[in-house]
C-alpha cells in the first residue's frame, strides 16, 4: 500500500488517523451501493508528518502557540500567521510529490479538482471542526494542485482552527492533516441535507437546504437557501427563497459569482420528485453509518452526487424506546435543579430513590435522567391530572411543552399506552390512603414539636448507619447501601406522608380563603417567612454565624479571598483567628457539609470535602451584614408575620360569620407554619446519607487502588450500581468501560438537555403567553410575590457568587446549596424551576420576589444591568 496517497476505494471509516475525518468518510461513502461519489484520492497524514518532521522551526512555533489562550486573540493570530508562512514555503519532498502525481495521472491529470483539508480531529461524532481548514475549488493542473495542497496544510493554523482547538481541548501538535483531492462536479444545484431536523432534532424529519450552482453560495451566506422538510416519504414543509446569486466554476479554473435571471430567482432549486429522491438517498447513507448525517450533495445532469457525509454533532441523544410506538420523555434534572450531567453511579443511586416514586421507565440520555411519561398523558383524564395538577408547581416550561405535544393528534394516536403511570406520589395507593388519615390526625393535633422530633429520629438513624456501614466491605457494602436506603426512604417519606400533605396543601388553603374573604393575593408567601425547621432556610442563616466568627480577623478574610492550593484547615491554622475560624467552619459543615451543587449525584464533591466551596458565601455575609444578624433577621421576620396574622384575623372577624372564619384561618396558618418546613427535610436527610455512603465507597475503592485493581478511586463513579457491586465482588474493574464513560461525561457536559423530547428525538418547547406583561419583558413563573428593582448579578457557579444587598441573583437554577446566598440578595431569577422547587420555597420564606423558568435568562440579562422582578405576575424587565 502506498504511504503518502490513497484512492478513495482503498479507504474506509476506520482510517481517520491516516486520512482524517473527511477523507475516511469519503472513502466509506464510495463503498455504499447506489451512492455516487466523485472520484479522487487522499494525501495521507504521513505526508504531513514527514513534511514537518525535519522542521524544528514548526515544532518550536507550535510549542509557543500552546502557551497562548483565547484570551489573547491578537497573539494567537500573529503566531498562527507565522506558522502558515513557514509551512507554505516548504517544498514538497520528491517522494511525496511522486505519489500525488501518480494518482493525479490515474484519476485524470487535466481534470478540475476540489482540494480540501481533512484533519484527524474533524467530522467526528463529538466535534465537527466544520470549516476550520481551507477548501479550494476548480483547481486545474498538477502544479496548481500541489500548490493548493501546501495551502491546505498551512490552513491547519488558520486563526479559526487554532482557536477552535483551544476551545475544545485538542493539542495543536497532535492534530494532523490529510488532503482530499476530488474531481469537481459542476452542478445545477447543490446544498446540505440533515437526516435529522437540526432545529427540532426530530430524527424522522430530513431537512434539505438547496441553491443553484455550487454549494459555496449557501455556505458563505451569500444567498438564502430553499428549505425542504421530508418526513416518512412526504414533503411536510417547503420554504422557497429568492436566490439572487450563485457560484459557478470557470473553464480556466477557479469560480465566479453570477446573478440569477429575475424570472428564475424564486424557482425551486429542486423539484418535488428530486426532493424526495434526495431524502431517500440520505436515509440510505444514515442507515449505513447508523447515525444521523450532515450530507453535502450536488445535482448534475439529473443525478445526485454526494461529496461529504459526517455525523451531526449537535443533536441531543434520544433514549431508545424499545418499541415502534411514540413516547414522551420528561427531564428529571429540570425538576431536581440539576441540568448538568450525572455520573453513572450517581444516576443509579438516585434511582434507588426514584423507583419508590414511579413505576414508569427511567432512562438515561446525554448523561441525564428522563422519565417516560407516555402513560401519564395517554388519556384525557390522566393527562389532566398529571399535567395540570402534578406539574403546575414543578416546572413551568415542562408543563407548557407537554400541553403542546398532547395537542398534536397524529402524534397522540401513536402514543404508547398501558396501565399505570408515575403519579410521582411517593408510594402506593395504600400509602396515600394512610397518609390522608395521618394528615387529618396531625391537622387536628397541630403539634409544633412534630417536626423537631422527626428530625431527631432521623438524625439518630443516620448515626446508626454511619456506625454499621464501617463494618461493610466488598459486594456486601453495596447490599448494605441498597437495604439502608430503603429504610431511609420509609422513615423520611412514608412515615411522614401526612405531614408532607399538610405542608404542600396548607399554603394553597390559606391563599384561597384569604383571597375569597379579603381579596388579598399570595398572602401565604409572606406568612411562610421564618417557619419552623426549614433546614434549607436555616442553612443560609447559620452561615451568618460563620461570618461573625471570622469577621474580626483580617488575615483570615484575606485567606478566604485568595484560597491558596494547600489544605483548607492547614492554611488556616497559623493565622491569627485561624483556630476560631476553623472551629466555626467545622461546626457548620458538621451540620450542612453534605450539601453541594448538583447534590443528587453521589459523586459530587461536598462542602465537607472541600470547605473552600462556601468561602465566597461567608465573605458575602461579612460584607453585607453587621454582627448578630442571624437572630435579628429571624426575630424581625417573626414579628412581621405575627403582626400580619393579627391583622388578617382582625379583618376577617369583622366579616359576616367572621368569628368562625377567623378561627379557621388562624388554624390553617398555624398548621402551615408548623408543617411546611418539613418539605425540605427529606432530601436533606437523603443527601446526608449519600455522603456516608460515598465515604464508605471511596474507602473500599481506595483499597482496590492500592492493590492496583483500579487506577483512581473516583473511577467507581463511572460504573452503575450493579456493575460496581460486581467489581467489588470480583476485584476486577473494566478500565476501557470507565475510560469511555469518562469521555462521554465530558462530552455530555457541553450539551444542553431539553425539558421534554419524543422518542424521535424531537425537542418539544414550551412558551408563555406574553400578552399581559410589559413589552420586551422576559416571561417566567411567579413563585414569590413582590416587585423589586436591583442590579442583576449573573452567576453560573455558586463558588463565584459575589452578591450584595442591592443585587438580584440571575442564574440557571438553584438547588438547596444555592439558598445559602439568598439571605444576601433582594430578588431571584432562574432559568429552571416551579412553585415547589427549593429556590422558590426558600425565596418565599426569606420574602424575596422571585420569577423562575425564565428561558435563557443568563444570556439575555447581562451582569450589572438594572432589572425589575415582579414575583406576583411572573416577569422580568431589563431597565437599562
Amino acid at each position: 500500500m502506498a504511504k503518502y496517497a490513497l484512492r478513495f476505494n482503498e479507504i474506509d471509516k476506520t482510517m481517520i488517523q491516516t486520512v482524517g475525518g473527511k477523507g475516511a468518510n469519503l472513502g466509506e461513502l464510495s463503498r455504499v451501493e447506489g451512492i455516487r461519489v466523485p472520484d479522487g484520492f487522499c494525501v495521507t497524514t504521513e505526508a504531513y508528518k514527514d513534511l514537518v518532521a525535519g522542521r524544528p522551526d514548526v515544532s518550536a512555533l507550535t510549542g509557543e502557540l500552546a502557551s497562548l489562550t483565547t484570551a489573547d486573540p491578537e497573539s494567537v493570530g500573529a503566531l498562527s500567521q507565522k506558522i502558515r508562512g513557514v509551512i507554505e514555503a516548504i517544498e514538497i519532498p520528491e517522494e511525496i510529490g511522486e505519489e500525488i502525481l501518480r494518482l493525479l495521472r490515474e484519476t485524470g491529470e487535466d481534470a478540475p479538482y476540489a482540494v480540501r483539508s481533512s484533519a484527524t480531529a474533524e467530522d467526528l461524532p463529538s466535534a465537527s471542526f466544520a470549516g476550520q481548514q481551507d477548501t479550494y475549488l476548480n483547481i486545474i493542473g498538477a502544479g496548481s494542485v500541489l500548490a493548493h495542497i501546501r495551502k491546505c496544510w498551512a490552513s491547519l493554523f488558520t486563526d479559526r482552527a487554532v482557536i477552535y482547538r483551544m476551545q475544545n481541548g485538542f493539542e495543536h501538535g497532535k492534530v494532523l492533516l490529510s488532503i482530499v483531492v476530488q474531481k469537481m462536479v459542476f452542478p445545477d444545484a447543490a446544498g446540505i441535507m440533515f437526516t435529522a431536523d437540526p432545529v427540532s432534532s426530530d430524527r424522522k424529519t430530513a431537512s434539505i437546504d438547496a441553491g443553484f450552482g455550487l454549494g459555496e453560495a449557501l455556505v458563505s451566506g451569500m444567498v438564502d437557501a430553499d428549505i425542504y422538510k421530508v418526513r416518512n416519504g412526504a414533503i411536510t414543509g417547503k420554504k422557497v427563497s429568492r436566490k439572487k446569486l450563485a457560484v459557478y466554476a470557470l473553464e480556466a479554473g477557479g469560480t465566479e459569482e453570477r446573478e440569477i435571471p429575475a424570472g428564475e430567482q424564486n424557482r425551486q432549486a429542486l423539484s418535488d420528485g428530486e426532493i424526495l429522491r434526495l431524502a431517500e438517498t440520505g436515509r440510505r447513507i444514515e442507515a449505513h453509518y447508523g447515525a444521523p448525517q450532515d450530507i453535502e450533495w450536488c445535482l448534475c445532469g439529473g443525478d445526485f452526487y454526494i461529496v461529504q457525509s459526517r455525523p451531526i454533532t449537535t443533536l441531543y441523544p434520544a433514549p431508545a424506546p424499545g418499541d415502534d410506538k411514540n413516547h414522551v420523555y420528561m427531564s428529571m434534572g429540570h425538576q431536581q435543579m440539576m441540568t448538568e450531567p450525572i455520573t453513572p453511579l450517581g444516576a443509579s443511586v438516585f434511582q434507588l430513590f426514584l423507583r419508590n416514586l414511579t413505576s414508569q421507565p427511567i432512562l438515561e440520555a446525554g448523561g441525564r435522567m428522563y422519565l417516560d411519561v407516555s402513560r401519564d398523558i395517554a388519556s384525557p383524564l390522566s393527562r389532566k391530572i398529571f399535567i395540570e395538577s402534578g406539574l403546575g408547581s414543578v416546572e413551568g416550561l415542562i408543563q407548557k411543552a407537554l400541553k403542546n405535544i398532547t395537542a398534536r393528534r397524529d402524534f397522540m394516536r401513536g402514543l404508547a399506552k398501558g396501565k399505570g403511570g408515575t403519579g410521582l406520589t411517593g408510594g402506593s395507593v395504600g400509602d396515600m390512603a394512610r397518609g390522608v388519615v395521618q394528615a387529618i390526625k396531625i391537622y387536628r393535633e397541630n403539634d409544633a414539636g412534630y417536626i423537631p422530633k422527626t428530625i431527631e429520629r432521623v438524625g439518630e438513624r443516620l448515626e446508626d448507619t454511619r456506625r454499621r456501614i464501617a463494618a461493610e466491605s466488598g459486594a456486601g457494602l453495596l447490599d448494605f447501601i441498597k437495604q439502608d436506603f430503603a429504610g431511609c426512604y420509609k422513615m423520611l417519606v412514608l412515615d411522614n406522608y401526612g405531614s408532607g400533605i399538610l405542608g404542600a396543601m396548607t399554603p394553597a388553603w390559606v391563599n384561597k380563603n384569604i383571597k375569597k374573604w379579603l381579596g388579598e393575593e399570595n398572602v401565604a408567601d409572606f406568612l411562610s417567612q421564618s417557619i419552623v425547621c426549614n433546614v434549607t432556610t436555616e442553612m443560609g442563616l447559620a452561615l451568618l454565624d460563620v461570618a461573625d466568627a471570622v469577621r474580626g480577623y483580617p488575615e483570615v478574610l484575606e485567606y478566604l479571598q485568595d484560597l491558596p492550593g494547600n489544605d483548607f484547615y492547614e492554611g488556616l491554622a497559623p493565622l491569627p483567628g485561624g483556630a476560631e475560624a476553623a472551629e466555626a467552619f467545622r461546626a457548620y459543615l458538621n451540620e450542612y457539609g453534605a450539601r453541594c451543587t448538583g447534590e443528587i449525584d453521589i459523586a459530587r464533591t461536598r462542602w465537607a470535602e472541600d470547605p473552600r466551596m462556601i468561602a465566597s458565601m461567608v465573605l458575602n455575609n461579612v460584607h453585607n451584614f453587621p454582627p448578630g444578624s442571624r437572630n435579628a433577621i429571624v426575630e424581625e421576620k417573626r414579628r412581621a408575620v405575627d403582626a400580619k396574622v393579627e391583622e388578617l384575623v382582625s379583618r376577617i372577624t369583622q366579616l359576616p360569620g367572621g368569628r368562625a372564619k377567623a378561627k379557621k384561618i388562624a388554624k390553617q396558618i398555624s398548621v402551615m407554619r408548623n408543617f411546611a418546613g418539613l418539605r425540605e427535610y427529606p432530601k436533606f436527610a437523603m443527601i446526608q446519607h449519600f455522603l456516608v455512603y460515598k465515604e464508605a465507597l471511596l474507602r473500599e475503592a481506595g483499597r482496590f487502588a492500592r492493590e492496583g485493581a483500579v487506577r483512581d478511586p473516583a473511577d467507581i463513579f463511572f460504573l452503575h450500581f450493579d456493575e460496581l457491586r460486581e467489581a467489588f465482588s470480583s476485584g476486577s474493574f473494566d478500565s476501557a468501560v470507565i475510560a469511555g464513560r469518562r469521555s462521554d461525561y465530558a462530552l455530555y457536559a457541553k450539551l444542553t438537555p431539553p425539558r421534554v423530547m419524543t422518542s424521535d428525538g424531537e425537542i418539544i418547547a414550551g412558551e408563555y403567553d406574553t400578552g399581559s406583561i410589559p413589552e420586551g419583558a422576559l416571561c417566567g413563573v411567579p413563585v414569590s410575590a413582590g416587585a423589586v428593582e436591583g442590579t442583576a448579578r449573573v452567576v453560573l457557579k455558586l463558588e463565584e457568587a459575589r452578591v450584595g444587598d442591592d443585587d438580584i441573583l440571575v442564574t440557571a437554577f438553584t438547588d438547596p446549596s444555592w439558598t445559602a446566598v439568598f439571605v444576601s440578595i433582594k430578588g431571584l431569577v432562574t432559568e429552571v424551576g416551579g412553585m415547589m422547587t427549593h429556590g422558590a420555597v426558600v425565596a418565599r420564606e426569606y420574602g424575596i420576589p422571585a420569577v423562575v423558568s425564565v428561558e435563557n435568562a443568563t444570556t439575555l440579562i447581562k451582569d450589572g444591568q438594572r432589572i425589575r422582578v415582579d414575583g406576583a405576575k411572573g416577569y422580568v424587565e431589563i431597565l437599562e
